[in-house]
C-alpha cells in the first residue's frame, strides 16, 4: 500500500475485502507492461471517452496519484495508457479513480477495438436520430392544430397525445446525453451535455405540468427538437471519429495466433503465440507469417519482408538472416530460431509506437471542444442569474423558471454542435470527389495548420512498378531475354516483359529461378547457359570482367560465353510528382524525402524533385526526424505508404497515403489519396484552410446569434418555443453558410486513372 495516500489508501483497502476488485486488480497487474527502468506502463480502455474535456480531467486527476509518472489519453481509440514507478503497488487505484472521475475502464482487449471499428456507437447515435426526427415530426403536427386556435378540450387531449409520443421518445433519444450529464456531475465536474440535459428535462417536466393542469401552452415539441438537432452533431462527429479507429486493429491482425514448433524429439506440435518463447526452434512453412522475430537455422526461402521495410521486393532468407515478426513466407519451409516473445517482437513494438504517436493527435484541442469549456459554465451561471433575477424583481417562480429554461433553450449548441461536423461532412464530400477520403474530421483541422511535409518514396512518389530506361539487349536475343522475363513474377523481370510486350519468345529449356539471383535456361539442342538477373551472378557465365559486371545497375542478359548486355531499370512517378515541390511552396510549405530505400535510388529521386532526403531510415529514424521537426515548431504532414511507415504516419500532425499503400498504413492515415495523382495533395490543404475559414465563421454566426438571443431570453420577450424556434433558425443558418464550401467547383475534375499495386522498384535484381 505504499504506494497510496490519503482517500486512495482507503480504495486499496476496501479492495481487498471485494471479490470483483480483487479480480480486476490481478487482471489489471498482469496487464501491466514492465519497462527498462523498473516501471510499468498500463493501457486501459475506456469507452466513455468522447471530447477533450474528457482528456484534460483523466490526465489532469491520474497525474496527482502518487507514482504515476506520465498519463497519455488517445482519443481515437479511447486509450488510457499510464506510465508508473517502481513502487507503485497498487494498480486498483488508477481503475478507482477512473471510475470516480466516470470513465469505468478495463485492461486493453482486441476486442474493444473490434467494436470500436465497426461502428457500434455510430449505429446506436444514427437510431436514435431516427426516433428523435419521427417524434418531432409528429408531435410538431399535434403543435400546428394547437397553434391554430384548437378549442380547449382538443388542446388538452393533443398535449397529452405529445407528452405519450415525446417521453419515451426523449427518454430513449436523449439518453446519450443523459448518461453524459450525469457521469460527469456525480464525478463533480460540468461538460456540455450538462445544459443540454437539464434544457431537455425542463422543458419536458413544465410541458407535463401543464398538460395535466390544462395549461395552454406545452413544449414538447421544444424539447424533441433540440434533442434532435444535437444528436445530428453528435452523430456526424462521432461518424468522422470511428473512421480513424482501425490502424492498431489491422496491425493486430498481422500477427499469428501461433506457430510449429519443432519439440526435442523432433515432433512438430502446435502452440498459441502466448506460449511461444526465444529460443524455441520454430517451423515457417511457405505462406505462413513469422509469429515473433527469430533467426534461421537451416533452409534457405524467400521472403516478404515489405512491412518491415516498404520495399516489397522478397529477400533471401538464408542460415543467420534474421527476420521480424510478420513477415511473410513466400517459397519453401524454413527452419528458425524465436529471439522474442510476442510483447517484444517487431509488431510489438511497431504497435507501441503507433498508439504512442497517436496520442500526440488526441491531445489536440479541437475547436469544439475549445469552445464547450467556457460554454457549461456560462449557460449555467446565465440561467441561475435569470431565474434569482426574475424570483427577486418579480416574486413569481413560475415566471423566473420559464425565463431560465428559455435561456438554456435557446442558448443549447445545436449551432455550435452543427458548426463543425457539418463542413466537415460537406469538405469530406467535396475531397471524395476530387479523390481523397477523408476519414478523420480532426484531420482537417490539423492538415490546415502545416507547415512542413515528410514524403516516403517508394509506393508515394512513385507508383513502386519500375519500367526499362535503357537496355542492350540485341534485336536477336530479345526473343531468350523475353522467355527468361515471361517465366519469372519478379518486378524487374515482368518490367523487361512488359518492354518487350508483342514480341515473341524463344524455346528455353530446363526453366528454373534462383532465389535472390535471377532466372536460367538453356537454350535447346545447344546446352548452352542463358541467365537474366543480377548482374553479378549473370557475370558468372557471361565473356565479361566479374567485378564490372558487379558495378551495373538493373538487370543483367548473357549466353553463356557471349558478352554481358544490361537493362536500366527506373522507377515511375506518380502523376503530380515531378509539381509537388512548386506546389507546396506556393501554400508556403517546405518539404523532404525520408526513405527506407538504399542511397542511390533514393538521392536520384531526390535530385530529380528538387527535395532534400535522406536513406535508409528505420521506422524509428523517421518518427525521431518527425519530433525534431515538431520541436522545432513545425507542423509536420507525414505522407507514406507501408506498414513500416505507419508509425511515422500516426506521429505526423497530420497524415495522407496512396490507396496502393498497406491496409496498416491506409487505415493509419487521415487521408487517403484513392486516385493516383500527387496534385490532390496541395488541393486538400487548400479546402483544409478554407474549411478552417468557414468553422470559424460558423462559430462567429452562433455567438453573435447568443448575443441577440439570450438578452431577449433573460427578458422574458421570449418563450420556450420561440427559444427552440430560434435554436433552430440558428443551426439552419449555420448548415446554409457551410453549404458554401460545396458550391465551389471541384477542385479537380479530370478524370484520373484508378490507383495500381505497390510494387518494389529494385535497382538490381535482389
Amino acid at each position: 500500500m505504499s504506494c497510496c495516500g490519503g482517500d486512495l489508501a482507503g480504495a486499496c483497502v476496501e479492495a481487498v475485502g471485494d471479490p470483483d476488485r480483487l479480480r480486476r486488480a490481478e487482471e489489471l497487474r498482469h496487464a501491466g507492461r514492465e519497462l527498462r527502468d523498473g516501471g510499468t506502463e498500463f493501457v486501459l480502455s475506456a469507452p466513455s471517452i468522447h471530447c477533450g474535456q474528457c482528456i484534460v480531467a483523466i490526465e489532469d486527476r491520474l497525474a496527482t496519484l502518487p507514482g504515476v509518472e506520465s498519463v497519455r489519453v488517445n482519443l481515437t481509440l479511447k486509450r488510457v495508457t499510464i506510465t508508473t514507478s517502481p513502487d507503485f503497488k497498487e494498480p486498483i487505484v488508477l481503475l478507482d479513480t477512473l471510475d470516480r472521475l466516470g470513465y469505468p475502464a478495463t485492461p486493453v482487449d482486441l476486442g474493444d477495438l473490434d467494436d470500436l471499428a465497426k461502428g457500434r456507437r455510430s449505429r446506436e447515435l444514427l437510431k436514435a436520430l431516427a426516433v428523435a426526427g419521427f417524434a418531432s415530426a409528429n408531435v410538431m403536427l399535434l403543435s400546428v392544430s394547437v397553434w391554430s386556435g384548437a378549442d380547449a378540450a382538443t388542446r388538452d387531449f393533443f398535449h397529452l397525445v405529445s407528452a405519450l409520443i415525446a417521453l419515451p421518445a426523449v427518454g430513449y433519444s436523449g439518453r446519450v446525453f443523459f448518461r453524459s450529464a450525469l457521469k460527469a456531475l456525480s464525478a463533480g465536474r460540468l461538460n456540455m451535455d450538462v445544459p443540454i440535459a437539464l434544457a431537455i428535462l425542463l422543458a419536458l417536466v413544465m410541458s407535463l405540468y401543464e398538460s395535466l393542469s390544462g395549461g395552454e401552452t406545452a413544449y414538447f415539441d421544444a424539447a424533441l427538437t433540440l434533442t434532435f438537432f444535437l444528436l445530428i452533431g453528435r452523430f456526424l462527429d462521432e461518424a468522422m471519429r470511428e473512421r480513424a479507429r482501425s490502424a492498431v486493429t489491422a496491425l493486430a491482425r498481422l500477427v499469428s495466433k501461433g506457430a510449429n514448433v519443432v519439440e526435442a524429439d523432433g515432433r512438430i506440435r502446435y502452440r498459441p503465440l502466448d506460449e511461444i518463447q526465444p529460443g524455441m526452434r520454430l517451423r515457417l512453412a511457405a505462406g505462413d507469417r513469422l509469429a515473433v522475430d527469430a533467426r534461421v537455422l537451416s533452409g534457405e526461402a524467400m521472403i516478404d519482408r515489405s512491412l518491415v521495410t516498404g520495399e516489397s521486393a522478397p529477400m533471401l532468407a538464408a542460415l543467420g538472416t534474421r527476420l521480424e515478426a510478420g513477415v511473410l513466407n513466400l517459397s519453401a519451409p524454413i527452419e528458425v530460431e524465436a529471439t522474442s516473445d510476442a510483447g517484444t517482437s517487431f509488431l510489438a513494438e511497431t504497435q507501441r509506437m503507433m498508439e504512442a504517436a497517436e496520442v500526440g493527435r488526441g491531445r489536440y484541442v479541437r475547436i469544439a471542444d475549445r469552445m464547450a469549456r467556457i460554454y457549461a459554465p456560462a449557460v449555467h451561471l446565465l440561467s441561475l442569474v435569470t431565474f434569482l433575477g426574475w424570483v427577486v424583481i418579480t416574486g413569481n417562480w413560475y415566471a423566473a423558471v420559464y425565463a431560465a429554461i428559455s435561456v438554456l433553450i435557446i442558448t443549447c449548441p445545436c449551432a455550435l454542435g452543427l458548426a463543425v461536423p457539418v463542413v466537415h461532412v460537406i469538405a469530406a464530400g467535396r475531397l471524395f470527389e476530387g479523390g481523397v477520403m477523408m476519414k478523420d474530421g480532426s484531420g482537417l483541422e490539423r492538415l490546415a495548420k502545416i507547415s512542413h511535409a515528410v514524403f516516403d518514396k517508394t509506393g508515394t512518389l512513385t507508383t513502386g512498378t519500375p519500367r526499362v530506361d535503357a537496355t542492350t539487349i540485341s534485336d536477336k536475343d530479345v526473343p531468350l531475354a523475353l522467355s527468361l522475363a515471361a517465366a519469372s513474377t519478379h518486378p524487374a523481370a515482368r518490367a523487361v516483359a512488359a518492354h518487350y510486350a508483342g514480341r515473341s519468345g524463344a524455346a528455353i529449356e530446363a526453366l528454373r529461378e534462383e532465389p535472390g539471383c535471377g532466372m536460367e535456361g538453356t537454350i535447346g539442342g545447344m546446352g548452352r547457359r542463358l541467365r537474366l538477373g543480377r548482374p553479378d551472378w549473370v557475370g558468372e557465365i557471361a565473356d565479361v570482367d566479374p567485378r564490372s559486371a558487379a558495378t551495373l545497375e538493373g538487370v543483367a542478359f548473357a549466353i553463356e560465353g557471349h558478352p554481358i548486355a544490361h537493362v536500366t531499370l527506373t522507377e515511375t512517378l506518380r502523376p503530380g510528382a515531378e509539381t509537388i515541390v512548386q506546389a507546396l511552396g506556393k501554400l508556403s510549405l517546405s518539404a523532404e524525402l525520408l526513405s527506407g530505400d538504399a542511397e542511390r535510388p533514393v538521392y536520384r529521386l531526390a535530385t530529380r524533385l528538387g527535395l532534400p532526403a535522406k536513406a535508409r531510415r528505420t521506422p524509428s529514424d523517421k518518427i525521431g526526424r518527425i519530433r525534431a521537426l515538431q520541436e522545432a515548431g513545425e507542423r509536420v504532414l507525414m505522407v507514406g505508404d507501408g506498414l513500416n511507415d505507419a508509425p511515422s504516419l500516426a506521429a505526423g500532425d497530420v497524415s495522407m497515403a496512396p490507396a496502393s499503400a498497406c491496409d496498416v498504413g491506409r487505415l493509419a492515415a487521415d487521408f487517403v489519396l484513392t486516385q493516383n495523382d500527387l496534385s490532390a495533395i496541395p488541393e486538400t490543404i487548400e479546402v483544409a484552410r478554407k474549411a478552417e475559414r468557414l468553422v470559424t465563421q460558423n462559430f462567429g454566426l452562433a455567438i453573435a446569434y447568443n448575443c441577440v438571443a439570450v438578452p431577449l431570453a433573460m427578458a422574458g420577450i421570449v418563450t420556450p418555443l420561440i427559444a427552440a424556434i430560434a435554436m433552430s433558425a440558428s443551426s439552419i443558418l449555420v448548415v446554409a453558410n457551410s453549404l458554401r464550401l460545396a458550391r465551389r467547383p471541384s477542385f479537380r475534375s479530370k478524370k484520373q486513372e484508378p490507383a495500381t499495386p505497390a510494387f518494389l522498384a529494385p535497382e538490381v535484381f535482389g
